[in-house]
């Protein structure tokens, strides 16, 4: 049985989480939740749901090349908002940093986000052939 692979960044953060970016285990990557913290200032950006959305993916992006994949592998995203009016502007960053490639989404409208953040993302990506 192959053994699991942490994958960390250069960002990864030790705020007492008992969590790491990800983990790749037999051909796939799971993603830990990527707030709209952007990690070179600790700070979420200002501009509002689409500035926070672009910096959530921006963080996704991350994780993902330090796994050596790209936004064509992601299988399936998890999507917390706090409010569902929300929606429209998230989907709109969300389709434009996709493009043409569709994964499988759920979108979660919740509470209060950690830090303040409006959006959190996690997903699922293909590793191909190990």
């Amino acid at each position: 049985m192959n053994k699991p692979e942490v994958i960390e960044t250069k960002y990864s953060v030790r705020d007492g989480g008992h969590y790491v970016p990800g983990i790749k285990y037999n051909g796939v990557l799971y993603i830990s939740g990527q707030l709209s913290i952007d990690p070179e200032i600790g700070k979420v950006p200002e501009g509002g749901v689409k500035a926070e959305a672009a910096q959530a993916l921006k963080n996704l992006h991350t994780v993902l090349k330090e796994a050596g994949l790209n936004k064509e592998d992601v299988l399936q995203c998890r999507v917390y908002l706090p409010d569902v009016a929300y929606w429209g502007e998230f989907n709109q960053v969300y389709s434009e940093f996709f493009g043409a490639h569709k994964p499988a989404r759920v979108v979660v409208p919740t509470n209060h986000l950690y830090g303040g953040c409006l959006v959190e993302i996690e997903a699922v990506a293909a590793c191909g052939k190990e």
